[in-house]
């Protein structure tokens, strides 16, 4: 299944500099990891935000929501899921 995805980050901004870095080498880490399985094979960021639009492929919503949640920086994100389903026109 596909589903379109917005992730708008939130980081606190006192938030321990030592602590910031490692959360965004974890969270580059996975994303990579999830983008070499297949699974996360469109990733766009949103210019001016700390946002991202991405295609996601999961069989399932269960699926999905262990993928996001297994993200370093989902603690800190508001996220956004539209399932898509196939156009009639599409060739």
């Amino acid at each position: 299944m596909l589903f379109h995805v917005r992730m708008d980050v939130d980081l606190p901004p006192d938030l321990d500099p030592a602590v910031r870095a490692d959360l965004l080498t974890r969270e580059r880490d996975r994303a990579i990891e999830l983008q070499q399985s297949g699974v996360w094979p469109g990733l766009w960021r949103i210019v001016g935000e700390y946002a991202n639009i991405s295609i996601l492929d999961v069989p399932s919503n269960d699926d999905l929501h262990d993928l996001l949640s297994s993200l370093p920086l989902f603690p800190y994100m508001k996220i956004h899921v539209t399932p898509l389903a196939k156009h009639p026109s599409k060739i």
